[in-house]
């Protein structure tokens, strides 16, 4: 079973990030990811980004991934 630990480390090593945070249950997961590559691209690109960087997981390992995806900017706008 996939954990939200190791969906973190996938996406941290395919994909340059500031901050990941992923919960879930082992079926359906929840990320926000952090990266300063979604500078100036729309909510869908910015997903492919992290279907990238997860690859063929996604077709096998992960049932469901919900996402929240924030450039550096955004992501300090948010929390102050």
């Amino acid at each position: 079973m996939v954990t939200p630990q190791q969906i973190k480390q996938w996406i941290q090593a395919g994909l340059e990030c500031e901050y990941v945070d992923v919960a879930g249950d082992g079926q359906h997961f929840e990320a926000l990811v952090v990266s300063a590559a979604f500078a100036g691209k729309l909510p869908v690109a910015r997903h492919q980004l992290v279907y990238g960087a997860l690859g063929e997981r996604m077709k096998s390992d992960i049932h469901a991934l919900s996402m929240k995806t924030l450039t550096p900017e955004e992501w300090r706008e948010a929390h102050g």
